[in-house]
């Protein structure tokens, strides 16, 4: 086995290509080295919120995650021992799931146990050297997320959302008492950030903002979509300034947005915010897009790596939403090692330019 540190083996121009697992068994290890990607993000394991395959065939094979389930430290330098001997590096936690921050977005009684147990993860993590925690401000499980999927090239199938197929977009989601307002939201949100965000310096943990997704309307089954927009993220990072805040860059979700996706890494990047990037696209924009192949969609990949290195970026871009091809299990490992190749030829290729 290769034995270099993922670190050196990432090449000049900055940018890595890594991939998100729940799985940390050895032969999915194995298979993430084996397509050459350096880093790796652990998806928590909230099978409800999560649907990807969840394999747990040898007991250290999973990290927990969730309301009642807060790695420690030990656990944390099991896994990262784990990932490193692979041949790896466990650069983060994918994201929080929303079993963790909902009472916190909706100020209910739980709100303080959620946010010691979020504290307690973040002091955790920097404790165990693992240094990203992404999250994000979007219930997932609650609002419809993807309608009908759709076919792709040679019958891969790609997931969609179609505004049109939702019942009553204006009606309350299951669980929900009321609509909410955005001033609520953001009030609850602030104080999210006052909590947990001076934890994260003390920690050296970066804290990263998911976009909502999908981003249509101001509101959806009276939940605000406060990620919706560029605007909405600036005025994120500005509300409680940190370093240790920035940005999970989903490309697809600004892709959906109908942004310039160039010019928001642009945008983020030269304030050096972007802390990592969910690397995927779609064809179409809200209120109607399907996902696809990272070769294919709105925006140009070559010029969105080329962005990367121009504002300096440091970091891992890592397939998200992959399409099902032929022969998939699960976790689309087929559709997810197609992803990591054209990724890092790209990479390669904008770095020859140089």
């Amino acid at each position: 086995m290769d034995s270099t540190p993922a670190v050196k083996r990432a090449g000049e121009t900055g940018v890595r290509v890594g991939v998100r697992t729940r799985s940390l068994a050895a032969d999915r290890l194995r298979f993430v080295r084996q397509l050459g990607a350096t880093d790796l993000f652990v998806d928590h394991a909230d099978v409800e919120e999560e649907p990807d395959e969840f394999n747990d065939q040898d007991g250290d094979a999973t990290l927990a995650v969730g309301r009642d389930s807060i790695p420690t430290v030990a656990e944390l330098e099991a896994a990262r021992a784990r990932v490193e001997e692979a041949g790896l590096r466990l650069t983060g936690i994918q994201s929080l799931p929303y079993s963790l921050y909902g009472d916190i977005m909706f100020d209910r009684d739980g709100a303080d146990e959620a946010l010691d147990r979020i504290t307690t993860l973040v002091r955790n993590l920097g404790e165990a050297g693992v240094p990203i925690l992404g999250y994000q401000w979007n219930p997932r499980g609650v609002v419809p997320m993807r309608t009908t999927p759709v076919d792709l090239r040679g019958g891969a199938v790609g997931t969609a959302f179609d505004l049109d197929e939702i019942d009553d977009p204006d009606g309350l989601a299951p669980g929900i008492d009321r609509a909410y307002t955005e001033a609520e939201f953001w009030e609850n949100y602030e104080r999210f950030l006052e909590t947990v965000l001076p934890v994260a310096e003390e920690a050296g943990v970066r804290l990263a903002l998911h976009p909502v997704d999908p981003p249509v309307l101001e509101s959806l089954g009276g939940i605000p979509r406060l990620f919706r927009n560029v605007e909405n993220f600036e005025r994120a990072m500005d509300l409680v300034p940190s370093e240790n805040h920035g940005l999970k860059l989903c490309l697809g979700c600004f892709s959906q947005m109908g942004e310039d996706v160039t010019e928001v890494l642009r945008r983020f990047g030269e304030r050096d915010q972007i802390v990592f990037v969910h690397f995927r696209d779609v064809v179409g924009t809200m209120p109607k897009f399907h996902e696809t192949f990272v070769d294919e969609g709105n925006f140009d990949t070559p010029e969105a790596i080329r962005t990367l290195q121009d504002v300096g970026f440091d970091g891992v871009v890592i397939p998200d939403h992959v399409p099902e091809m032929e022969g998939d299990d699960d976790w689309r490992h087929r559709a997810r090692g197609f992803t990591v190749g054209y990724l890092r030829g790209v990479v390669d290729a904008v770095r020859s330019e140089r």
